[in-house]
């Protein structure tokens, strides 16, 4: 039986998904978005997100933590030094998924995911819009009048020797 067995296999060896895992995490880490396949995003999602709130706190104990899950010691740097400075104050969900529709071999389900900090155009906050005006009479005549007083008042031009 399957009893809380919750977490997807992705169809490879243990050893295969947790190198699998491990490489695509470094990667997320140094280019902050990829696209891969929906499964394998959530699957890192789960990998990725413990091992940045652990760089919360740099500590040696952390790091060395974090280093025997990602094997790679420009990620885990870059990990402690960057990404912790900026995520500092934010109490979870470090990262986001956006389907970005089907892969045309095998219409496998492709998404990308990302670092939510490091996306600008979603990080920009959204400006209010002015109150727009009605379209009414009133605004054309208003519109109208000023132009018309400045086409009055325009004296028209002396002609030159003839």
């Amino acid at each position: 039986m399957r009893h809380n067995k919750k977490f997807n296999h992705l169809g490879r060896t243990a050893s295969h998904r947790s190198a699998m895992l491990s490489n695509m995490a470094c990667s997320l880490i140094k280019h902050k978005r990829i696209t891969t396949t929906v499964a394998k995003a959530k699957a890192l999602k789960k990998f990725v997100e413990p091992l940045i709130t652990k760089s919360k706190e740099d500590t040696t104990n952390s790091r060395r933590v974090v280093f025997s899950n990602l094997q790679d010691k420009i990620a885990v740097t870059e990990l402690f030094k960057e990404i912790s400075v900026k995520i500092a104050d934010r109490p979870g969900g470090y990262t986001r998924i956006i389907k970005t529709g089907h892969r045309l071999g095998d219409n496998a389900e492709m998404c990308f995911i990302e670092l939510v900090d490091y996306n600008e155009n979603m990080a920009k906050e959204k400006v209010a819009k002015k109150a727009t005006r009605t379209r009414r009479s009133k605004k054309a005549a208003t519109e109208a009048a000023p132009v018309a007083e400045v086409l009055a008042t325009e004296e028209p031009k002396a002609e030159s020797a003839e």
